[in-house]
């Protein structure tokens, strides 16, 4: 077999194999090896690095509550598939209910994407395999930790479903075709959103293969899907549909998007304007925060449209190589979730395009590297790996240096003890890290007296202060307190969802015993609808049911308790506003 061909994908002298006899070489070792070492410099501080207390938060109380038999978008608000939700439900009753547990999943995710990539690359070589696997690494490892997001691993599963379709086209086994076909089902039960994306790059592996491969894809698909046939049963067709498709492409959108291009002189996504107060340690040179998304931003859209275009020019011109069949199929995955940077082109978003698209391109530009040394008759040679990686690296460091090297290098740092970990909030094994000492702070006096007014099965609603205006909620609190019943279908809190007139909030809170109200995302500011405040009926109904008996940190947390009649107290009337914090993580 000539060097460079795909079955060097899924060879024998790889560990990517399905069936056969699993065989392995030293420099196959070594090179896993090294990027798994490359993966866990950071991992120690990312264990305990700051949560995002809405995101990672609904990852832990959600299938919480699938083990306890509610049913997203029919008990709470859930805007994904139910696939994600059934695997951690699972994963806790195993490994436990806590933010390690779920942590730990979040990292088998992101090794899922990182050695997918590495398995897709590895037609171009080792070294090749290599740098694309830690291009990957610092792309989905530093914008949201190592949180167990449903994007994530519908991305690994939809990659692993192209891998196994590739290797089909060579193996013509029926049971590749299969496999190829179960995975992309699961992968759309934890992001249905992604449908378009796996479709056409399956259909793109199977098209001269269709009378093998459509009935193995279409059986295998339908079975990966069981997980979202048994909800749309559960929940009904309508709430389903309500849930995962309305709220998310159509209510939400308005609330949550972000200006396209983003804005050159100012960040305009709340939660990065709260992470890049300053320059990172190093010192060198860099365009400013908002200059590096706008920058990063046309870099990501040029480069998920230019790889697959590249590759199918490529075979139009005759080149049928296993390269430019790795190179179209999978840059078409990464042209088809381009939506995600498009509708909020924040870091994370950004991050979570660039993913799949910039390892390729290091591919792309070492086949050309190569094809211009074969031109000069020079022989084989790494070096045009080493040029189409190191272009991707020197890219990433011009366009997008804080969002991606700065994260590494600072939870390498907290790994290595050279800088002091975050803020912990802690009610007996359960904990959660926050990157302000002052919400730290007010959360820890809250505990203690919220556990002696509570009994277990009391009702309790988390959200901002002001409930005309439900930009963002601490669902991190609902975990701390897991013998108390969220008294809210909105557990979850979104601008134009639960701030709504009519939207079953102001019902709900009069059903609560005890709300905690947070001013810590007062200061959220997007250019979007999020700056309305729509609904007065949610703050009306905390005055006509509830008194306030808890301030902490300058009103930066609120408790209220239910009392007869009311204490007449609208939250958003209670002085003392405070601002988005700044994560003194970046301030080091």
């Amino acid at each position: 077999m000539p060097p460079g061909t795909l079955e060097q994908v899924t060879a024998p002298s790889t560990p990517f194999v399905v069936g056969g006899r699993l065989q392995w070489s030293i420099r196959g070792c070594v090179s896993i090896g090294i990027l798994l070492a490359f993966i866990a410099l950071p991992v120690r501080g990312l264990y305990r690095a700051t949560g995002s207390s809405m995101e990672e938060g609904f990852m832990l109380v959600f299938p919480r509550l699938v083990q306890q038999g509610r049913i997203p978008n029919v008990d709470f608000l859930h805007l994904y598939g139910p696939g994600s939700l059934d695997a951690l439900s699972l994963w806790y009753r195993l490994f436990g209910y806590t933010l390690e547990s779920q942590r730990t999943f979040g990292l088998l995710q992101h090794l899922g994407i990182i050695f997918a990539m590495y398995a897709l690359t590895r037609v171009w070589g080792r070294l090749l395999a290599l740098g694309a696997g830690a291009i990957t690494a610092l792309m989905i490892m530093t914008p949201i930790g190592l949180s167990a997001l449903a994007w994530h691993g519908g991305v690994a599963l939809a990659l692993w479903a192209i891998v196994f379709a590739i290797r089909a086209r060579h193996t013509s086994a029926t049971s590749d075709w299969a496999l190829a076909g179960v995975l992309a089902g699961v992968a759309l039960t934890f992001r249905p959103d992604i449908v378009i994306a796996v479709s056409l790059a399956l259909g793109v592996v199977a098209w001269t293969a269709w009378r093998r491969a459509l009935r193995p894809l279409l059986i295998g698909a339908a079975v990966g899907l069981l997980p979202m046939w048994v909800h749309l049963v559960v929940a009904g067709p309508g709430p389903a549909i309500d849930g995962i498709v309305l709220d998310p492409v159509f209510r939400l959108r308005a609330g949550r998007e972000l200006p396209r291009p983003p804005s050159w002189g100012i960040v305009d996504g709340a939660l990065q304007a709260v992470a890049e107060g300053a320059p990172p340690w190093w010192g060198l040179p860099a365009p400013a925060a908002s200059q590096q998304l706008f920058l990063w931003f046309f870099a990501v859209v040029i480069t998920a449209i230019a790889v697959p275009a590249m590759a199918w020019r490529r075979r139009r011109h005759g080149d049928h190589s296993d390269q430019s069949l790795v190179l179209l199929v999978a840059g078409i995955f990464g042209l088809g979730i381009l939506p995600q940077a498009l509708q909020r082109p924040d870091s994370t978003h950004l991050a979570w395009v660039a993913v799949v698209s910039w390892p390729l391109l290091a591919a792309t530009i070492a086949d050309w590297v190569r094809i211009r040394r074969n031109r000069r008759q020079l022989g084989p040679s790494p070096l045009p790996a080493i040029i189409g990686v190191g272009v991707v690296a020197a890219l990433m460091f011009v366009v997008a240096p804080f969002y991606t090297y700065r994260h590494y290098l600072l939870h390498t740092r907290v790994s290595a003890g050279e800088l002091p970990l975050p803020f912990l909030v802690e009610r007996d094994d359960r904990r959660f890290w926050f990157g302000d000492p002052n919400v730290a702070s007010a959360l820890n006096q809250l505990i203690p007296d919220l556990e002696e007014l509570t009994e277990p099965g009391d009702r309790l609603i988390v959200g901002p202060a002001d409930l005309s205006r439900t930009i963002y909620s601490d669902v991190a609190v609902y975990f701390l307190f897991p013998e108390l019943e969220p008294a809210t279908y909105y557990v979850e809190m979104d601008p134009g969802l639960a701030d709504t007139e009519g939207s079953g909030l102001a019902e709900d809170i009069a059903t609560a015993d005890y709300l905690v109200l947070t001013n810590i995302w007062t200061g959220w500011n997007e250019p979007n609808d999020s700056s309305l405040h729509l609904s007065q009926e949610h703050n009306q109904a905390v005055a006509d049911n509830f008194c306030l008996i808890g301030r902490y940190e300058d009103n930066l947390v609120l408790l209220f308790e239910r009392c007869e009649g009311g204490g007449g107290v609208s939250p958003a009337d209670v002085p003392g506003r405070y601002p988005l914090p700044a994560d003194p993580e970046f301030d080091r």
